[in-house]
């Protein structure tokens, strides 16, 4: 049974909607700058993909306001954007026949923050604290299926920056379940004191203050990633029902894995080159069908290394063009898996390979073929996209042309 993606919504750093995204990725423009939720004086960390030119009034009906925080919002125009670019009309689907499987990894800081501030100021409700975090990751699938009365399943995955590609896989499994039509992705922003402080420890961001030198996976200089906010929405729809209402779609998923690293100090090896033939093999392809791969890319020296031998493994040394469009936008958590197949599935259409901006000198010994400097001009008709998770999740998907 094939599932197509038929629809797509994107809220990113460089660009609001699935067009503006696409141009600024080709043409290489960043949305990373100084935070300024906050002052951020102070922190060793200073710099933040930031969605800037989102008005949230523009987007989602004034009695939200109250009840959302930055990312549910986000999530909910993104959702708007994907059905409409699908061409579907929520009111009339059947009432089970969509369902909502989304993940998040980090919102909920600023609606809980908000929460402990009139803790603070009226007394002791510690019901409304502790709740906001037990059901915040739920709120994103929750609003969207209550703003479109979409009654099918309904799931949320949490795995850090690999959850977004699992939510994928998830509504993908959905599908194939029998489920007409899914909307999945992801979205994350947390940009409020509170959050960035557990995004720096992490230990993992970059301290850099040049946007243009913070966050160079693959580098010879790689000293940490830039956080981001932000994600895509997606829908998944069976081919059958797609082709019923004379939808096209912009490809399809075809194959999808998600691996546990072992424990640390472990002997056994990490599992991302198993989930990327995992994925291979759930897709029925061989390595040598893939034409490019987007890449995690962390930008942390040890962890670029260990994709590096995972791909060069899985596909040989030099063997597969490799980027990571996510270097103009920062790491969006669950938001950036579904970013990037957003960019993998626009690569199989338009022809063309963003490049992985800022990187100038990539690490010899990783023998990977990166796309630098410029975007690569050649036909693609099939893209894996990988994803991993702090704390050992690792998420593969392949996804393909419609024709292919």
């Amino acid at each position: 049974m094939s599932t197509w993606v038929t629809g797509m919504g994107v809220v990113a750093p460089n660009g609001l909607g699935v067009d503006d995204y696409w141009a600024a990725t080709v043409k290489g423009r960043h949305g990373i700058s100084r935070l300024s939720r906050f002052d951020p004086t102070g922190y060793p960390a200073q710099l933040a993909g930031q969605v800037l030119d989102f008005e949230a009034a523009d987007h989602l009906p004034k009695r939200l306001l109250p009840q959302t925080d930055v990312s549910t919002r986000f999530a909910i125009a993104a959702a708007d954007w994907a059905l409409a670019d699908a061409g579907v009309d929520p009111a009339e689907l059947a009432e089970y026949g969509t369902g909502v499987i989304t993940s998040n990894a980090t919102g909920g800081f600023e609606f809980t923050h908000r929460e402990f501030q009139k803790l603070w100021a009226q007394g002791p409700e510690f019901v409304s604290v502790y709740e906001s975090f037990a059901w915040f990751y739920a709120v994103n699938t929750g609003q969207i299926s209550i703003r479109h009365g979409l009654r099918g399943p309904g799931a949320v995955l949490v795995a850090e920056q690999a959850g977004g590609l699992d939510a994928v896989g998830h509504a993908r499994r959905a599908v194939r379940g029998g489920t007409p039509m899914v909307v999945t992705g992801g979205v994350d922003s947390s940009f409020d004191p509170w959050g960035w402080v557990s995004h720096l420890a992490s230990g993992r961001i970059s301290t850099a203050t040049d946007p243009q030198r913070a966050y160079l996976p693959f580098d010879v200089a790689a000293n940490g990633y830039v956080p981001g906010e932000g994600g895509a929405i997606l829908l998944l729809e069976d081919a059958g029902s797609a082709r019923s209402r004379g939808a096209t779609g912009y490809g399809e998923v075809l194959g999808y894995a998600a691996t546990f690293d072992p424990a640390p100090r472990s002997e056994r090896p990490p599992a991302l080159r198993r989930a990327i033939e995992l994925a291979l093999a759930d897709a029925g392809l061989r390595p040598d069908q893939v034409d490019v791969v987007f890449a995690d890319a962390s930008g942390v020296a040890e962890l670029d290394a260990i994709e590096a031998e995972a791909i060069r493994g899985a596909f040989g040394p030099h063997a597969v063009p490799v980027t990571a469009p996510k270097t103009l936008t920062g790491r969006l958590y669950s938001g950036g898996g579904p970013l990037d197949l957003v960019a993998a599935l626009l690569t199989i259409r338009d022809g063309v390979i963003p490049p992985i901006a800022h990187t100038a000198e990539p690490v010899p010994d990783h023998q990977l073929d990166l796309v630098t400097a410029a975007p690569r001009y050649q036909q693609v008709e099939t893209a894996l996209v990988l994803a991993r998770g702090k704390w050992g999740f690792n998420s593969a998907i392949v996804v393909r042309s419609i024709d292919s």
